[in-house]
Order: structure tokens, then sequence, then C-alpha cells
């Protein structure tokens, strides 16, 4: 198992996730760019889906937009494409499985590969239906990251592990994606179950909103967060360069509460 560069020299990555195509392709980009400038040590590029089960309400309002835009798949791939010529993170996909279905598991692995991305997130992919598209990824150099919840059992956990490569995404809460102001007591079991019995980072992701939740999550162990609501919401609430604006001076933030001794 191999762990992605996100996590290099140690230091504790912030990973950020964005809608592609909200509210607009163009819009989008920039705002891509502006998390990336602010300090992102990766970036997450959602394709907008009718049925996204695990995320919550401003998530699910982003992909809405997205659709209304006219965002498909392969817009949300060029979007990788054109932003890989002009930054060096890692740009991850999240997809549900149906539009991986859609275009077939061997062309979207090349797709995504071709378009610069080093990793696909498939939230509703259970592992044992995953053979054919680990195939398909690993063909491609692909790595694939799967989520582990507080309710995975322990042998469960192992065997998720043993077919994830970059990082382990773990779920932080019960529930769905959304902006919290404070993590559970449970997650710190949780983390530690994890540590204990993987190799490669864990990244801490839902619920995970401010510098304090950040700085709560790096205190539990984890090797990375991953924000999506909180900077999805700042897009949709500003306009424009404000809304640019805001992206990287609030990216800054969350960066730097990564920084904690």
């Amino acid at each position: 198992m191999t762990s992605s560069r996100a996590f290099s020299d140690g230091k504790r990555a912030l990973i950020a996730y964005l809608m592609g195509g909200d509210p607009n392709p163009s819009l989008c980009y920039d705002a891509a760019l502006s998390v990336i400038e602010g300090g992102a040590d990766a970036l997450e590029l959602g394709i907008p889906f009718s049925d996204p089960i695990a995320d919550g309400p401003t998530i699910q309002a982003a992909s809405v937009r997205a659709l209304s835009a006219g965002t498909k798949p392969a817009d949300v791939l060029e979007l990788a494409r054109e932003l890989t010529k002009n930054v060096r993170v890692p740009i991850y996909v999240m997809t549900y499985l149906n539009p991986i279905l859609r275009m077939g598991l061997p062309a979207f692995a090349r797709a995504a590969s071709t378009s610069g991305v080093t990793g696909v997130i498939v939230p509703d992919l259970p592992i044992e239906l995953s053979d054919e598209w680990l195939v398909a990824a690993r063909a491609q150099s692909l790595e694939t990251v799967f989520l582990v919840s507080p309710a995975t059992t322990s042998s469960r956990i192992d065997r998720i592990v043993e077919k994830c490569s970059g990082f382990v995404y773990l779920v932080s809460v019960y529930g769905v994606t959304g902006e919290r102001s404070s993590l559970p007591d449970y997650t710190q079991e949780f983390v530690s179950r994890v540590k204990n019995r993987v190799t490669i980072p864990v990244a801490l992701g839902f619920g995970i909103s401010r510098p304090e939740t950040v700085k709560q999550a790096i205190k539990l162990g984890v090797d990375g967060v991953i924000v999506g609501s909180a900077l999805v919401s700042r897009l949709a609430n500003s306009e424009g360069e404000s809304a640019l604006d805001e992206l990287r001076s609030y990216t800054r933030e969350l960066k730097a509460a990564t920084l904690i001794a």
C-alpha cells in the first residue's frame, strides 16, 4: 500500500473539498485555485449526483447547483485536467458509483488518470463488490480511497484497509456531511481503533468545519483532515472576488490549525 504525497514530510494534511462545477465551471476553477493558494495540501472534487446519500444539505445544494449548470462527470474530469496544468497538489475525485458504471469502470479509470487525478473516492461502493473497480483503478495507477465509519467493526476495518491506497477516509460522526461546532466523544476511540490497524495515513472528514475542529481532530492523532461544507457554503454565500478572497482566507486559517504542536 502506498500513501498519498499530500501527507509527505510527516505534515498534517488539509484536504479541501469543492463540488465540481459549483456554482459554474469558471468560478469553480477559480475557487479551486483559491483554496490551494490558501494552503490546501490536496483537493477533492465532487462529481454532482442526484442522490448523494452521504452528503448533508450544504453539499446536496451544491450538487443541485452544479447539475443545474449542466455539469457532467466528464466536465469535472476536465476541470481536474485544467487544474493540474497550474497546481502540484494531488487531486481526488469523489463520486458515487452510478456515474462510474454509466461510463464503464475501465473507461472512467482511464479518463480520471489522463486528467491527472491522483485517486478516486466512492462512498457507496461496498468492498464486497469492489474488485472490478480495483483492477481498473490499479491499471491506471489511481489511488483507491475507502470510507470507514464509527459503526465499522474492527474486522471489517481490516478488510477495507487491505483495499485502500493513498489514505483511509475516516467518517468522524454517525450521519452525513455538514458543519459542526465540535466532534463527539466517541470519535477519539474510533480514531484510535483505526490508527492501531493501518500503515497508511488516515484523514478525518464529516463535521470538520472550523479551526477549532481541525485542532481537535489533529489532537486525536489523525494524519489529515477533510473540510467540505464550510468551504462550499462560503462559496455559495458570497459573490465574485469576495467569495474567492473568503475561501483563500478561511483555508489559511484551517491550514494554520493543522500546525499545532
